[in-house]
């Protein structure tokens, strides 16, 4: 009788073991805080909020995910309060841009949040394009050629992820006046359409929902991608915009010459970081591996879904959005910036904008 009773206990522990970790998350009547460090209306909360509907419906439990807009500091405010603040509970997940992971990189001294100890969820590559006022006389980037006028650009800060537009705009010759101080693209957007500034870029889904509208009241013009990744790694033309140059071809367009040496390479390697992985939800460190896994699954379940699909190729570019695992080790390339770049970037920032990187 002991034997059966043993055997029966080591089955029931071994069947519990069996269940897949996510199965003991549960949500149920909880509220999640999506903490985005960006205003409304920029191309983080865009995407957040395309997602947030399919967490509701795949973590266990359906809680309701509300999207907090956090802006201040590049992202930074929003960073450090999720790193000092969350708990590893599950009901609060951040949600990083290439301008959050640019002063990180950048060994910036205010930033307290470090990706290498959370847990990523999914990650979403991105792209970017750059657009002008018509009044300017520019039509193409052929245009751009030998062009003097100044520009004005709405820029987030140095250290953000504006460091792709600053320095392309560079590459290329153009006398662009950072006016510094915003709080986010969708500020950077409304400041265009006010006629603060007469240059631009947006992330791709705040490009296609508010920008695209200016283009066909020709109130815009469309110059650039900053490009998208192909599987060899190549910067190839962005999918959103395939008629449009990428930035390594405009710069040729430009000089009749393909782009190379410090400047583009510390331009490339920081476009990896800040596009190629460019935004990625994440759970704090220590979080219990069944609410990891919950999340992760959740992730999976949203990115196969149909009617999801149709939200990618229609607001998000088509881009393959990648959980789980796949995301972590795309992050992680994004960790391994060649330290030579990134002392190219650091001096070229603090010598054109006089301000101390670290």
């Amino acid at each position: 009788m002991k034997k059966i009773v043993n055997f029966m206990v080591i089955a029931l522990l071994a069947a519990f073991l069996a269940v897949p970790a996510s199965q003991g998350a549960d949500f149920s009547g909880k509220t999640i805080e999506w903490i985005i460090p960006f205003g409304v209306g920029g191309g983080s909360d865009v995407w957040a909020r395309l997602y947030a509907p399919f967490f509701q419906k795949y973590l266990p439990g359906n809680p309701i995910v509300a999207v907090k807009n956090m802006p201040g500091g590049g992202s930074i405010v929003g960073g450090n309060h999720f790193h000092t603040r969350a708990r590893p509970d599950g009901l609060t997940v951040f949600g990083s841009s290439g301008s959050t992971t640019f002063p990180y990189l950048l060994e910036n001294p205010k930033v307290k949040y470090d990706f290498s100890k959370y847990k990523i969820v999914f990650a979403s590559p991105v792209g970017g394009i750059a657009y002008i006022k018509p009044d300017l006389g520019v039509k193409t980037v052929k245009d751009l050629k030998g062009f003097s006028k100044p520009l004005a650009y709405a820029s987030q800060g140095a250290t953000s992820l504006d460091i792709i537009p600053l320095l392309a705009f560079d590459m290329l010759g153009l006398e662009v006046k950072a006016v510094f101080g915003y709080k986010g693209r969708g500020p950077g957007r409304v400041a265009f359409e006010q006629g603060e500034v007469n240059i631009d870029y947006q992330t791709t889904s705040a490009y296609i929902e508010n920008v695209r509208p200016l283009i066909k009241l020709e109130k815009a013009v469309p110059l650039m991608s900053w490009g998208a990744l192909d599987d060899d790694g190549n910067i190839v033309r962005d999918p959103v915009e395939p008629d449009l140059p990428c930035m390594p071809e405009a710069y040729e367009i430009v000089y009749g010459k393909k782009p190379k040496g410090p400047a583009f390479n510390a331009w490339k390697a920081f476009f990896l970081a800040g596009f190629g992985v460019q935004k990625a939800m994440w759970l704090p460190d220590k979080t219990p591996e069944d609410i990891v896994q919950a999340y992760r699954d959740a992730a999976t379940k949203t990115i196969a879904d149909p009617e999801f699909q149709q939200i990618v190729e229609k607001s998000l570019g088509g881009y393959t959005q990648l959980a789980g695992e796949k995301a972590r080790k795309a992050f992680d390339q994004v960790l391994e910036v060649p330290p030579q770049d990134r002392k190219w970037l650091i001096n070229w920032i603090e010598t054109k904008y006089d301000i101390k990187v670290k």
